[in-house]
């Protein structure tokens, strides 16, 4: 069995090859809720349903995330009314997150996330990091700034000093992560290449979450977000040079701090060391499926080949 960390567009295409590769009982995929917030009334997950979409074959493939075929008749009229217009919710997108928050108050994020992703035609089981509330927090040279005013508002032009998870004290792991990490069967864990402070360090300051995994004993591998020091999508590699960390292979294993076994990079950091930790080389850029398919493939083998 694997568990697999993930967030945003990397994390998904990752997940989708993962998917691809492992039957439904053989991985489970928890994933960041830091990012969720609460807009126009509405509960919006975007990990979740970037991941769910992805999965689902139904995400925008250009952009990564959204919905393929997407129109925009509700963004247009809401700016004709004078609305908050600077965070896109497609028509299609709209049914998602109106579905959910009328569940909110009755059912666990747990549950609507399996249900929506049921809906979609997914059978693999894809779990929030939690459900309980979590709001991640951006310290910058502006002050601090909730995740998606900087990150889509403000396009993550602000200088990045810090970051704090609200909420994260008292939240509980998700017993979907519980489970997947307490399996006997579990062989391994894979980070995928999601933002490393946006997206996966949320997950691992849940109370408890970083030192549980480490105990397992099973490799824990992570495919680097970075190619030649560059991120493939998103802000990324911004946000670890306004906090001196290298977007390098050693740079990703100090961040982590010793928490990985090994780390999946790309041909052209195959001169690259990090730190003691294992590093397997390969083409990492995935522009589709066959991509998605091959790079899963090649970690699984290279964190099998750690145990």
């Amino acid at each position: 069995m694997i568990l697999a960390l993930a967030g945003g567009v990397g994390g998904a295409r990752l997940a989708r090859g993962l998917a691809a590769v492992l039957p439904p009982e053989k991985l489970t995929i928890a994933v960041n809720t830091g990012d969720d917030f609460e807009h126009l009334g509405l509960l919006v997950c975007p990990d979740i349903d970037t991941v769910c979409y992805t999965l689902a074959g139904i995400n925008n493939p250009a952009q990564g995330w959204g919905l393929d075929g997407e129109s925009w008749a509700f963004m247009d009229a809401l700016a004709a009314l004078g609305g908050e217009n600077w965070f896109n919710l497609g028509d299609r997108d709209l049914a998602t997150h109106v579905l959910r928050t009328s569940l909110a108050g009755t059912h666990s994020l747990s549950h609507i996330t399996a249900m929506l992703a049921g809906r979609m035609g997914i059978a693999h089981s894809i779990v929030p990091m939690s459900d309980d509330r979590v709001r991640t927090i951006v310290d910058t040279d502006e002050g601090e700034l909730p995740f998606q005013l900087y990150f889509v508002r403000r396009r993550a032009e602000p200088i990045f000093r810090g970051i704090r998870f609200d909420g994260i004290a008292a939240a509980r792991p998700s017993a979907g992560l519980l489970d997947a990490i307490d399996d006997p069967a579990l062989d391994a864990i894979i980070l995928c290449p999601s933002n490393p402070v946006l997206s996966i360090a949320p997950i691992l300051a849940l109370p408890g979450i970083r030192a549980r995994l480490a105990e397992r004993g099973v490799p824990i591998v992570a495919v680097s977000p970075f190619i030649g020091g560059r991120a493939i999508k998103g802000p990324a590699a911004k946000i670890m040079g306004e906090i001196g960390i290298a977007t390098t292979p050693s740079g990703l294993a100090s961040y982590y701090d010793g928490l990985l076994d090994g780390i999946v990079i790309d041909r052209t950091d195959a001169d690259a060391v990090a730190n003691g930790t294992a590093l397997y080389v390969t083409d990492t850029l995935m522009h589709g499926g066959d991509d998605q398919k091959r790079l899963a493939a090649e970690t699984l083998a290279f964190a099998y080949s750690l145990r």
